[in-house]
């Protein structure tokens, strides 16, 4: 064999060798992460089997919809059902069901007490807002010593508090009694709310949810002259 054939023949096997190795150190292509996307708040509300989870701060109005499933009737699909103008929601079996000024887990309870007289041994109810309407809930006032006294809008997208007024309002005057701010209902009924203990102290669960027409009065402390 001639000296340049052999010469030749050796570069190609170095070049071979080089592209393997090449291959093996190159990492390989990494695949594709697989998107997850988060399920919404209804979604996961709705597949839960305890009426213990429910929504019980927010209240419902009109126009609001809400989606309903029987756990018990072992079907995956929840029905979508809207609040009428009254305030009432139509349920089935059992027909109209006076809904707003209520949260979805007093709705939910109501509803089973009533499945289970007529149609159910045991019913487990489940309700959740799809959508609140953007409608005004109505109005509370607020009076006594803050620094921005009368009436307020409840908004349609939050749960409204004694607290949330307040700071709306303003907040307190010099000489506010914090722990003995009242909330009158229209239907004659009386809460005391320590709003010294709420804001101050982080006892958050004490502070009251507002309904239309509420009035709050805060009174002014006593001074030892």
């Amino acid at each position: 064999m001639r000296p340049w054939t052999f010469t030749l023949i050796a570069a190609a096997c170095l070049a071979g060798l080089a592209v393997l190795r090449a291959q093996e150190s190159s990492p390989m292509p990494s695949a594709p992460k697989a998107t997850t996307v988060e399920p919404s708040t209804t979604s996961t509300v709705m597949r839960t089997n305890s009426m213990t989870v429910l929504d019980d701060k927010k209240r419902l109005g009109p126009n609001d919809y809400i989606s309903f499933r029987v756990v018990e009737d072992r079907d995956d699909e929840s029905q979508h059902l809207r609040v009428n103008d009254n305030g009432e929601l139509e349920v089935p079996y059992i027909g109209l069901v006076q809904a707003a000024g209520r949260s979805c887990k007093e709705l939910a309870y109501s509803v089973k007490a009533a499945l289970e007289r007529e149609y159910y041994y045991h019913a487990t109810v489940i309700m959740a807002v799809d959508h609140i309407s953007e409608k005004s809930r109505g109005k509370i006032y607020v009076y006594g010593s803050v620094k921005g006294q009368g009436p307020q809008e409840i908004p349609a997208d939050e749960i409204y508090t004694v607290s949330k007024a307040i700071i709306r309002a303003g907040g307190f005057g010099d000489i506010a009694n914090k722990r003995k701010v009242r909330v009158t209902r229209k239907d004659g009924k009386n809460f005391v709310v320590d709003l010294k203990r709420i804001i101050e102290e982080g006892h958050t669960d004490e502070d009251l949810v507002l309904e239309p027409d509420d009035q709050i009065n805060v009174p002014q402390r006593l001074i030892n002259m």
